[in-house]
């Protein structure tokens, strides 16, 4: 969990670089250092972003659903329905950006400006509701389940020793 902890302060921090971004276009326009931050936020969001929410969908999600609480099955649904909007939102950016980081400059700066708003705050309030609900459900049910096991474990080890005499 502390590994998806730190790829959600990674995606704050790229999202500000976007933002960023965008504002170096409007005044700079495509030089060396846009270039290098759009390859960057680029190699983010198609790896490591990515990889993050396969993670979280093998990881995370299925003891929450295990759990059976209805309220966090709901939250579950949701934030799978966004990483599908996510992606999306990525597809639609991700070209321009690329063209950035080649160096290019057919870009529409409004464009793109609102696409990376409507990517930020949607990361932003997704990674608020898994930071307020989900890893803190998924740490107590991950937890529960180790004890389970470690009781079983326990269970039959006394069984064995038990049957040996």
């Amino acid at each position: 969990m502390e590994a998806l902890d730190r790829t959600h302060h990674q995606m704050l921090q790229v999202l500000a670089d976007l933002t960023t971004l965008v504002d170096h276009l409007e005044s700079q326009g495509v030089d060396p250092a846009a270039r290098t931050r759009a390859q960057a936020i680029c190699r983010f969001f198609d790896d490591t972003a990515r990889q993050h929410h396969a993670d979280e969908e093998t990881l995370v999600f299925p003891a929450l659903v295990r759990k059976g609480d209805k309220a966090l099955i709901q939250h579950v649904l949701r934030l799978q329905q966004d990483h599908g909007w996510l992606e999306e939102d990525w597809l639609e950016l991700e070209p321009q950006l690329q063209a950035v980081a080649q160096g290019y400059s057919w870009y529409e700066l409004d464009g793109l400006r609102a696409g990376v708003g409507v990517f930020a705050a949607l990361y932003q309030e997704h990674i608020a509701l898994e930071e307020s609900m989900i890893y803190p459900a998924a740490r107590a049910q991950m937890a529960a389940e180790a004890v389970s096991h470690d009781q079983r474990v326990a269970a039959a080890v006394q069984g064995s020793d038990g049957n040996a005499a």
